[in-house]
């Protein structure tokens, strides 16, 4: 395959291709046998990018994934860049390229916005077709409703709302389909751990129009036959689309869709209260498994875990569950559930888990448990994390960016020799198990107000490859200026040094059940 990717390069008179993880509606988590990365590297984790050169594969991972990509890939093709803190994919391209290379970009791949950020570096060639993908086909399931009495809001009410934000012979293109989702009230399962459809939207103040991916030409008409402006998010369209709306593109200060997918409904947070319950009941009965049999293996757990997600009434997972013990639960996104990883007295198994129910809303929790009797170093790990997770959980709901900061502060008073915190604190959840916004990070992005109703993950974590990694995660919401938990699933007493913890520590962790 490399041979004829580089043969591409020369003979388009390429310096090197980007070659994405996603497909042209953009999604996080895409099929791998729709992702061009994997295919090119084997990493199949969830993001992350790569680019070919004439000599060099370069594979750009973020601080979930640096130990993942290491086992994954053939280091005598592949170079793994590992993003650390702060750093941005786009940074490391430039460090990495020299200025005014001719790029390779495939424009159905890339957000406009994208695009236009590398084109400040880079001479770019929009590729209408991309040189690695396969070209796998999956048919789709029909999409389904969400009840009102669930969503809170119909479809009709949310396209009115839209509507007020636009001229008579305007329209709105909406590319993002967790917002598309949204909108619309309608749900899909086909793709394992997703409940989006797969349709982009065209709505005017006359007509609300969905088009999948083989009514290309129809979509194409619709746009072409807009008289006024077209709204869009340069942060969610590709570029393919971008070069369709042309001049007619118009933007708003603010996705108003993105806005109100947000702030949840109080009827979406009453479905969330029930659909943690129903998590919660899941991983007991797993945990449950866990300390009562023996001689069963990551696979033997994952396995269980899915079954008892569907038991409480899941539909299905809302992404791969992470079963990790020991050295494996370092790997923040670690993938396998292999068979061979049999779990021992002492060994400390890290879940991280969640599922979608009637309301197509993901839930994400992480625990940590351990077969028999912990060590002092496990128990240290745990506590240290407890503690940074009792405090980010106490923190006034004003903005992501500062809870993660002192988060990283409490970690930074109460060093581990060997374990790093590698990613940020959390995220939004919703459609999608990872949503924008809110975010909890050391990013920019996470300098936006976290709003009443908004859900998102408090996850603070310590890892060291040598050893194991320990994540603690709730998802959360803002209600009346404080932060709660709809997680209420325990924390391991055995696994709590309790002379770590402040007393003020102690009061908050009588809020959740110790066992």
């Amino acid at each position: 395959m490399i041979e004829n990717i580089r043969k591409f390069l020369k003979n388009n008179k390429l310096d090197a291709l980007l070659v994405n993880s996603t497909n042209e509606f953009l999604v996080e988590y895409n099929r791998l046998e729709e992702n061009s990365r994997y295919t090119l590297t084997g990493f199949s984790g969830s993001t992350g990018d790569a680019v070919v050169t004439v000599d060099k594969i370069y594979l750009f991972v973020d601080g979930r994934y640096h130990i993942q990509a290491d086992n994954e890939v053939n280091h005598d093709m592949v170079t793994v860049v590992k993003l650390q803190t702060g750093e941005t994919q786009l940074k490391k391209i430039c460090e990495l390229l020299p200025k005014d290379s001719t790029l390779g970009v495939v424009s159905a791949k890339n957000s406009q916005k994208q695009i236009e950020a590398l084109e400040k570096h880079f001479q770019l060639k929009l590729l209408d077709t991309d040189p690695i993908e396969k070209g796998a086909i999956t048919k789709e399931t029909p999409d389904t409703a969400v009840d009102e009495k669930l969503a809170g809001k119909s479809s009709d009410e949310k396209i009115k709302m839209l509507r007020s934000k636009f001229g008579e012979k305007d329209a709105i293109l909406i590319s993002n389909l967790e917002e598309v989702s949204y909108i619309f009230n309608l749900r899909n399962y086909t793709t394992p751990y997703s409940s989006k459809i797969s349709k982009r939207a065209i709505i005017t103040q006359t007509d609300a129009q969905l088009f999948a991916k083989e009514d290309f030409e129809a979509y194409k008409k619709t746009i072409a036959a807009i008289e006024g402006k077209i709204y869009i998010d340069k942060s969610t369209i590709n570029g393919r689309d971008f070069l369709l709306v042309g001049s007619k593109a118009a933007y708003f200060d603010k996705s108003p869709v993105m806005q109100m997918k947000a702030i949840k409904t109080e009827a979406e947070i009453n479905h969330y209260i029930e659909a943690f319950k129903k998590t919660d009941l899941a991983l007991k009965a797993t945990r449950d498994y866990i300390e009562n049999t023996d001689n069963i293996s990551e696979a033997d757990i994952a396995q269980r875990l899915e079954e008892e997600f569907i038991k409480y009434g899941a539909i299905g997972l809302s992404f791969k569950s992470i079963v990790a013990k020991d050295q494996n639960s370092a790997l923040a996104h670690y993938s396998k559930c292999s068979k061979e990883e049999i779990i021992k007295d002492g060994s400390l198994v890290l879940i991280d888990c969640g599922g979608y129910y009637e309301g197509g809303l993901a839930t994400d929790i992480t625990r940590v448990f351990v077969k028999g009797t912990p060590n002092a170093l496990q128990k240290k790990v745990y506590t240290t994390v407890l503690k940074v997770f009792l405090n980010s959980f106490h923190a006034v709901p004003t903005n992501g960016f500062e809870i993660d900061d002192n988060a990283r502060k409490i970690f930074a008073k109460n060093p581990i020799e060997g374990f790093v915190f590698n990613h940020g604190l959390g995220h939004g959840i919703g459609i999608s198990v990872h949503e924008y916004p809110p975010n909890l990070s050391c990013g920019e992005i996470a300098k936006v107000p976290i709003e009443e109703n908004m859900c998102f993950t408090i996850e603070p974590g310590l890892y060291n490859q040598e050893h194991f990694g320990v994540r603690l995660e709730n998802s959360c919401y803002k209600k009346d200026g404080k932060i709660h938990s709809f997680v209420h699933m325990n924390y391991e007493k055995k696994l709590i040094d309790f002379s770590l913890l402040s007393e003020q520590e102690k009061i908050w962790l009588e809020e959740f059940e110790v066992i």
